[in-house]
């Protein structure tokens, strides 16, 4: 571990667990790499993402944003396409960006597309599915107004879901935001994560609640006094 890592990890009591806005000022100073820090969050749920009734996914649009310039490209023809392109979609169009994905053209962070586009872009599922990029409509990605989806995207939306360990990792801004606006946002996607839990969910729902700067240290979060 690098210095910078050990000094701040001696700001941090490991096993206390801290409420919001205290957690969000440490990790703020744990954040002492030369480039501006991604803070994320990562939430261990007691759900088990191997059965359908007991997944966990949603998108949401930070008040603050994510600090980060999003890439979209949008499946659409006609109007819809226009007024994606008017919206500020990097990349618009249809078939021509399927043989491009296919070939290793990954320059976006966003995919959208209208529900009538979805029969075009389905054999991409097994190139963008891994990368957690295939359009879907639970995460407002499948729209039938791809215009809003690239306003919101650009604004700073985000989708959570579990992976296969029943962690959902999600970013929630810069260390530059400062520990306010990255409380207002960590607040904002957690109250979304607790209000997706699964009616099939038993026991205890969030099992832990961790943030960290890009090159810091875990912060332990009270979860229970979110909000």
């Amino acid at each position: 571990m690098s210095k910078k890592y050990v000094e701040s990890a001696k700001l941090i009591e490991k096993s206390k667990l801290y409420d919001t806005a205290e957690a969000m000022d440490l990790v703020c100073k744990t954040a002492t790499a030369k480039f501006d820090e991604t803070i994320e969050i990562h939430v261990r749920l007691g759900v088990d993402s191997r059965h359908a009734d007991q997944q966990v996914r949603g998108a949401i649009v930070l008040p603050n944003g994510t600090g980060k310039t999003v890439r979209t490209l949008v499946f659409a023809r006609g109007a819809k396409a226009d007024a994606a392109k008017a919206a500020g979609a990097d990349y618009v169009g249809a078939e021509e960006y399927v043989s491009q994905i296919q070939g290793g053209w990954f320059d976006f962070d966003v995919v959208i597309a209208t529900p009538d586009m979805m029969g075009v872009i389905g054999r991409l599922g097994k190139v963008l599915g891994p990368k957690g990029l295939m359009p879907n409509p639970k995460a407002g990605t499948v729209t039938p107004d791809p215009a809003k989806a690239v306003q919101e995207a650009k604004a700073g939306k985000i989708e959570y879901r579990l992976d296969k360990t029943n962690i959902i990792h999600c970013p929630i801004g810069k260390a530059s935001f400062g520990a306010e606006k990255l409380a207002e946002n960590f607040t904002a996607l957690m109250t979304a994560i607790i209000k997706a839990k699964p009616a099939a969910a038993k026991g205890q729902y969030i099992k832990s609640c961790v943030v960290a700067a890009t090159m810091g240290p875990g912060v332990k979060v009270n979860y229970a006094k979110i909000g």
